[in-house]
Protein backbone atom coordinates (compact mmCIF):
# COMPACT_ATOMS: atom_id res chain seq x y z
CA UNK A 1 0.00 0.00 0.00
CA UNK A 2 1.16 3.54 -1.01
CA UNK A 3 2.37 5.23 2.09
CA UNK A 4 1.27 8.99 2.44
CA UNK A 5 1.73 11.65 5.58
CA UNK A 6 0.62 15.31 5.76
CA UNK A 7 1.74 18.18 8.27
CA UNK A 8 0.89 21.91 8.46
CA UNK A 9 2.05 24.68 10.57
CA UNK A 10 -0.84 27.47 11.42
CA UNK A 11 2.69 30.14 11.17
CA UNK A 12 1.75 33.87 12.35
CA UNK A 13 -1.95 33.82 10.58
CA UNK A 14 -5.09 33.86 13.03
CA UNK A 15 -6.78 30.33 11.32
CA UNK A 16 -5.25 27.27 9.49
CA UNK A 17 -7.02 27.60 6.43
CA UNK A 18 -4.82 24.88 4.19
CA UNK A 19 -6.58 21.64 3.87
CA UNK A 20 -5.03 18.09 2.84
CA UNK A 21 -7.41 14.94 1.81
CA UNK A 22 -6.55 11.54 0.99
CA UNK A 23 -9.33 9.25 -1.19
CA UNK A 24 -9.64 5.66 -2.48
CA UNK A 25 -11.93 4.72 -4.98
CA UNK A 26 -11.69 1.25 -6.16
CA UNK A 27 -7.72 1.02 -7.21
CA UNK A 28 -7.66 4.57 -7.28
CA UNK A 29 -6.01 7.39 -4.75
CA UNK A 30 -6.37 11.30 -4.85
CA UNK A 31 -4.15 13.37 -3.24
CA UNK A 32 -5.02 16.54 -2.51
CA UNK A 33 -3.99 20.08 -1.01
CA UNK A 34 -6.10 23.08 -0.76
CA UNK A 35 -4.48 26.83 0.11
CA UNK A 36 -7.67 28.52 1.12
CA UNK A 37 -7.53 32.83 0.41
CA UNK A 38 -8.20 34.71 3.86
CA UNK A 39 -7.90 33.80 7.37
CA UNK A 40 -10.87 33.09 9.06
CA UNK A 41 -13.50 30.24 10.32
CA UNK A 42 -15.80 30.45 7.02
CA UNK A 43 -12.43 30.16 4.12
CA UNK A 44 -10.73 27.36 6.95
CA UNK A 45 -14.62 25.28 6.83
CA UNK A 46 -15.10 25.69 3.38
CA UNK A 47 -11.68 24.58 2.52
CA UNK A 48 -11.50 21.20 4.44
CA UNK A 49 -14.63 20.24 3.04
CA UNK A 50 -13.55 21.27 -0.68
CA UNK A 51 -10.76 19.36 0.19
CA UNK A 52 -12.65 15.83 0.53
CA UNK A 53 -15.03 16.36 -2.00
CA UNK A 54 -12.04 17.41 -4.62
CA UNK A 55 -10.34 13.97 -3.63
CA UNK A 56 -13.33 12.14 -3.12
CA UNK A 57 -14.03 12.79 -7.54
CA UNK A 58 -10.50 12.97 -8.33
CA UNK A 59 -10.61 9.51 -7.33
CA UNK A 60 -13.83 8.42 -8.66
CA UNK A 61 -12.95 9.76 -12.21
CA UNK A 62 -9.73 7.96 -11.58
CA UNK A 63 -8.04 11.18 -12.95
CA UNK A 64 -7.02 14.34 -11.62
CA UNK A 65 -7.83 16.95 -14.19
CA UNK A 66 -11.28 15.42 -14.56
CA UNK A 67 -11.74 15.57 -11.00
CA UNK A 68 -10.49 19.43 -10.51
CA UNK A 69 -12.58 20.29 -13.45
CA UNK A 70 -15.95 18.60 -11.99
CA UNK A 71 -15.59 20.08 -8.89
CA UNK A 72 -14.67 23.60 -10.26
CA UNK A 73 -17.80 23.61 -12.01
CA UNK A 74 -19.88 22.54 -9.21
CA UNK A 75 -18.81 25.74 -7.45
CA UNK A 76 -19.11 28.01 -10.63
CA UNK A 77 -22.16 26.88 -10.90
CA UNK A 78 -23.57 28.50 -7.22
CA UNK A 79 -25.95 31.06 -7.81
CA UNK A 80 -24.13 33.29 -4.98
CA UNK A 81 -20.36 33.33 -7.12
CA UNK A 82 -22.37 34.46 -10.30
CA UNK A 83 -22.31 38.15 -8.63
CA UNK A 84 -19.62 38.25 -6.31
CA UNK A 85 -17.37 35.01 -6.15
CA UNK A 86 -14.59 37.00 -4.99
CA UNK A 87 -16.42 37.86 -1.54
CA UNK A 88 -16.58 33.99 -1.15
CA UNK A 89 -14.05 31.30 -0.08
CA UNK A 90 -11.71 30.45 -2.59
CA UNK A 91 -8.82 28.41 -2.42
CA UNK A 92 -5.44 27.41 -4.66
CA UNK A 93 -5.60 23.48 -5.41
CA UNK A 94 -3.35 21.16 -6.33
CA UNK A 95 -4.31 16.79 -6.82
CA UNK A 96 -2.70 14.37 -8.14
CA UNK A 97 -4.03 10.65 -8.61
CA UNK A 98 -2.49 7.19 -8.54
CA UNK A 99 -3.92 4.04 -10.25
CA UNK A 100 -2.18 0.55 -10.34
CA UNK A 101 -0.72 0.40 -13.96
CA UNK A 102 -0.99 3.63 -15.17
CA UNK A 103 0.83 7.45 -15.05
CA UNK A 104 0.28 9.44 -12.37
CA UNK A 105 -2.01 12.51 -13.46
CA UNK A 106 -1.49 16.05 -11.54
CA UNK A 107 -3.82 18.81 -11.72
CA UNK A 108 -3.67 22.59 -10.64
CA UNK A 109 -5.47 26.15 -10.55
CA UNK A 110 -3.69 28.54 -8.26
CA UNK A 111 -0.09 27.99 -6.74
CA UNK A 112 -0.59 24.95 -4.86
CA UNK A 113 2.67 23.15 -6.58
CA UNK A 114 3.35 19.04 -7.51
CA UNK A 115 6.74 17.29 -7.19
CA UNK A 116 8.01 14.14 -7.91
CA UNK A 117 11.17 12.90 -6.23
CA UNK A 118 12.96 10.40 -8.49
CA UNK A 119 16.04 8.92 -9.79
CA UNK A 120 17.73 10.91 -7.30
CA UNK A 121 16.14 14.31 -8.69
CA UNK A 122 13.40 16.53 -7.62
CA UNK A 123 11.10 17.70 -10.61
CA UNK A 124 8.75 20.56 -10.19
CA UNK A 125 5.33 19.29 -11.99
CA UNK A 126 3.30 22.58 -11.58
CA UNK A 127 3.75 25.73 -13.17
CA UNK A 128 2.09 28.26 -10.62
CA UNK A 129 -0.75 30.40 -11.73
CA UNK A 130 0.01 33.75 -10.29
CA UNK A 131 0.60 37.62 -11.57
CA UNK A 132 4.53 36.66 -11.61
CA UNK A 133 3.84 34.49 -14.21
CA UNK A 134 1.48 35.93 -15.96
CA UNK A 135 4.18 39.49 -15.49
CA UNK A 136 7.58 38.11 -15.10
CA UNK A 137 9.37 41.70 -14.43
CA UNK A 138 7.23 43.30 -12.24
CA UNK A 139 4.13 41.09 -11.17
CA UNK A 140 3.30 40.12 -7.49
CA UNK A 141 3.68 36.03 -7.06
CA UNK A 142 1.02 36.28 -3.83
CA UNK A 143 -2.19 37.80 -6.36
CA UNK A 144 -2.96 33.87 -7.54
CA UNK A 145 -4.83 34.34 -11.32
CA UNK A 146 -6.87 31.06 -11.34
CA UNK A 147 -8.66 29.13 -8.23
CA UNK A 148 -11.13 26.73 -7.32
CA UNK A 149 -14.05 29.34 -6.35
CA UNK A 150 -13.58 31.41 -9.04
CA UNK A 151 -15.88 31.82 -12.08
CA UNK A 152 -14.03 32.14 -14.97
CA UNK A 153 -13.73 30.00 -18.05
CA UNK A 154 -10.53 28.14 -19.66
CA UNK A 155 -11.27 31.01 -22.52
CA UNK A 156 -11.49 33.65 -20.21
CA UNK A 157 -8.22 33.15 -18.64
CA UNK A 158 -6.47 32.20 -21.14
CA UNK A 159 -7.17 35.44 -22.78
CA UNK A 160 -6.43 37.83 -19.85
CA UNK A 161 -3.54 35.34 -18.30
CA UNK A 162 -2.43 33.17 -21.26
CA UNK A 163 -3.46 29.76 -19.34
CA UNK A 164 -6.40 28.22 -18.90
CA UNK A 165 -8.04 28.32 -15.58
CA UNK A 166 -6.84 24.54 -14.93
CA UNK A 167 -3.43 22.56 -15.96
CA UNK A 168 -2.66 19.28 -15.68
CA UNK A 169 0.82 16.80 -16.29
CA UNK A 170 1.47 13.25 -16.06
CA UNK A 171 4.28 11.08 -14.88
CA UNK A 172 5.28 7.41 -14.57
CA UNK A 173 3.94 6.75 -11.25
CA UNK A 174 7.28 6.03 -9.04
CA UNK A 175 9.12 7.61 -6.73
CA UNK A 176 7.89 10.63 -3.54
CA UNK A 177 5.42 12.74 -4.48
CA UNK A 178 5.50 16.32 -2.53
CA UNK A 179 2.27 18.54 -2.62
CA UNK A 180 2.81 21.87 -0.39
CA UNK A 181 1.32 25.42 0.20
CA UNK A 182 2.57 28.30 -1.19
CA UNK A 183 3.57 28.99 3.03
CA UNK A 184 5.57 25.54 2.68
CA UNK A 185 8.13 26.13 -0.34
CA UNK A 186 8.04 29.43 -0.53
CA UNK A 187 10.11 29.98 2.48
CA UNK A 188 12.76 27.57 1.63
CA UNK A 189 13.09 28.80 -2.13
CA UNK A 190 13.40 32.33 -1.06
CA UNK A 191 16.46 30.98 1.33
CA UNK A 192 18.37 28.96 -1.02
CA UNK A 193 17.24 25.73 -0.01
CA UNK A 194 17.02 22.27 -2.12
CA UNK A 195 13.80 21.36 -1.12
CA UNK A 196 14.88 17.55 -1.84
CA UNK A 197 17.19 17.99 1.23
CA UNK A 198 13.44 17.76 3.49
CA UNK A 199 12.49 14.75 1.92
CA UNK A 200 13.99 12.34 3.50
CA UNK A 201 12.82 9.31 5.88
CA UNK A 202 9.28 8.31 6.42
CA UNK A 203 6.54 10.46 5.02
CA UNK A 204 5.37 11.19 8.03
CA UNK A 205 9.14 12.31 9.20
CA UNK A 206 9.89 13.96 5.96
CA UNK A 207 6.25 16.10 6.20
CA UNK A 208 6.82 17.16 9.78
CA UNK A 209 10.63 18.58 8.64
CA UNK A 210 9.74 20.03 5.83
CA UNK A 211 6.72 22.31 7.76
CA UNK A 212 9.10 23.20 10.53
CA UNK A 213 12.15 24.27 8.48
CA UNK A 214 9.46 26.27 6.42
CA UNK A 215 8.38 28.05 9.11
CA UNK A 216 12.07 28.44 10.75
CA UNK A 217 13.08 30.01 7.44
CA UNK A 218 10.04 32.35 6.98
CA UNK A 219 10.89 35.52 8.62
CA UNK A 220 8.51 38.77 9.03
CA UNK A 221 5.84 37.01 7.16
CA UNK A 222 4.97 33.62 8.23
CA UNK A 223 2.07 32.29 6.51
CA UNK A 224 0.60 28.82 6.78
CA UNK A 225 2.96 26.15 6.14
CA UNK A 226 1.02 22.73 4.43
CA UNK A 227 2.40 19.63 2.63
CA UNK A 228 1.10 15.89 2.01
CA UNK A 229 4.63 13.62 0.72
CA UNK A 230 3.23 10.02 -0.50
CA UNK A 231 6.11 7.34 -1.89
CA UNK A 232 4.42 5.89 -5.47
CA UNK A 233 4.57 2.06 -6.49
CA UNK A 234 6.37 1.67 -9.35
Amino acid sequence: MTLSASAQRIGGRSHQCDATSVATVGEARAYVLLDGIGSDDTVRAWTRAASRRLAHAAAALQDAESGLRALHARYAAEPARNHAWEELPLAAAVVAVAVPGKDLTVAWCGDSRAYLLHNGGLERLTEDHNERRVYPAWGNRNVVTSCLGATQTDEETQRHCRHPIIESVSRRAEGRLLLASDGAYEPLEDSGRDLAMYLSGTPREAALGFVQASIGHAGAHVDNATVLIADLAA
